[in-house]
């Protein structure tokens, strides 16, 4: 079916000077694949179903918008005073003077840019990200895949302690980085990977996990404080019998994010859980946040979870769409998705637009959606107490953020996360 003409405009427009990685070797193929994905797909625009919360444009145009780098000196990275493998992109280019060795015990670590011919990752790199195409188009994934200069290959064989980091850092006030992660973990073996900072005025940044039986894979990802940035990210995971997958984000500022994750639970006694937190202050800089989420239940027992919170003030705008989909056969489900946001004035706006697909009668899904302003007799209850009104609805902002923090299994990055929040409280005074 031909695209529509302004579509197909757009698309070409886009296109225009990009060319596959001339060093592409094995992924070569996966490219020219997502590259006639995309030019089959298009490029978003604002009538497609699951963009019409958010203006892709930004995207989407072949010139990057502006935005300078800031110095923040109280912005540490996630973990910093942990023993960890550090790996760190500048502008969407590795910088091995800052990086650690690419090595680690109980895994194989390397570049996507210069990985040898034949490699693990041939056979898994843009294959997630080509399934998670179904049934909804996922063209900005399809570019990346295409795309990508670089990225981390990591596999997993053992229960691996010591956390990978990965750290952006932004320079280039026009930067437009696209990076491809593969992470592959083998049964019974775990990983902790980190992610923190903005990675470029624009960025395109996907992750593919495949994960197997008994294997563990942890995220947690810090999008950094920059104002002006533009940022989209797509996660794909692919689970196995009794695999593991939780992902965590925060987001602080940011002109436009949109974050995805597509996720199907293949084996028995899979669990994934998927969770943010967002918190945006529209009244100096545009805050556009939009969490899409499609967890696909395939197997028996399995567990899934999506709880998302947006704290909003000055005009920001959050987005939440969430989808669990339970095919047949696929009993003794478990999903729950809970998205809520907070609007400190009314100028704000959070939109959203859960659903549920279930095709097995033995099943318990729920999903909850609301939105609502500080609570007015807590506030009294805490000014009553001595607590001034700032410092009391910092604390009910807070509380309303700990269901989705709770969700880090480890406690030294969460209260690491929960001072960040404090920081931005008192830097965007709530009253």
């Amino acid at each position: 079916m031909a695209l529509p003409k302004a579509k197909e405009d757009a698309t070409a427009t886009r296109l225009a000077g990009l060319s596959l990685p001339a060093d592409a070797g094995w992924s070569r193929a996966a490219r020219e694949d997502a590259l006639a994905r995309l030019q089959a797909q298009g490029v978003p625009q604002r009538r497609d179903e699951y963009w019409r919360f958010t203006n892709p444009s930004a995207f989407t145009a072949p010139e990057v918008a502006e935005a300078p780098s800031r110095d923040l000196p109280d912005e540490i990275p996630l973990g910093a005073e942990a023993d960890r493998l550090t790996v760190v992109f500048t502008d969407g280019v590795f910088d091995p003077d800052a990086s650690d060795a690419l090595e680690g015990e109980g895994m194989e670590i390397a570049r996507l840019a210069g990985a040898p011919d034949i490699h693990w990752a041939r056979d898994l790199y843009g294959t997630l990200e080509a399934r998670g195409q179904d049934p909804v188009d996922r063209p900005l994934a399809a570019l990346n895949t295409a795309f990508a200069t670089d990225g981390v290959l990591i596999r997993v064989s053992g229960k691996v302690t010591r956390p990978v980091s990965i750290v952006y850092r932004h320079r280039d006030a026009r930067s437009d980085v696209l990076l491809h992660h593969v992470i592959r973990i083998d049964a019974d073996a775990a990983l902790t990977l980190v992610e923190a900072g903005p990675a470029g005025a624009r960025s395109n940044i996907v992750i593919e996990a495949d994960i197997a039986q008994g294997g563990a894979f942890h995220h947690v990802r810090d999008q950094g404080r920059e104002h002006d940035r533009s940022a989209t990210t797509a996660g794909f995971a692919r689970l196995g019998e009794a695999a593991v997958y939780k992902s965590f984000t925060l987001s602080a500022n940011g002109a436009l994010t949109r974050n995805e994750h597509v996720i199907e639970c293949l084996g028995n006694g899979g669990i994934a859980h998927v969770a943010g937190a967002a918190i945006g202050d529209a009244a100096a800089h545009p805050f556009h946040h939009d969490d899409t989420v499609f967890i696909t239940h395939d197997a028996l027992d399995c567990e899934s979870r999506q709880v998302f919170k947006k704290v909003l003030k000055n005009g920001a705008v959050g987005v939440f769409q969430g989808k669990i989909l339970v095919r047949e056969g696929a009993q003794k489900t478990d999903g729950y998705q809970i998205s809520q946001s907070l609007l400190l004035d009314e100028d704000s706006q959070f939109l959203a637009k859960p659903e549920l697909e279930i095709y097995a009668d033995d099943v318990a899904c729920s999903h909850g959606s609301t939105t609502g302003a500080i609570d007015e007799e807590a506030l009294f209850y805490l000014r009553s107490r001595g607590v001034p009104e700032g410092p009391a609805t910092d604390l009910l902002v807070l509380a309303f953020l700990a269901e989705a923090l709770d969700e880090i299994d480890d406690p030294d990055i969460a209260g690491v996360l929960r001072d960040q929040l404090s920081g931005w409280l008192s830097r965007h005074a709530t009253r």
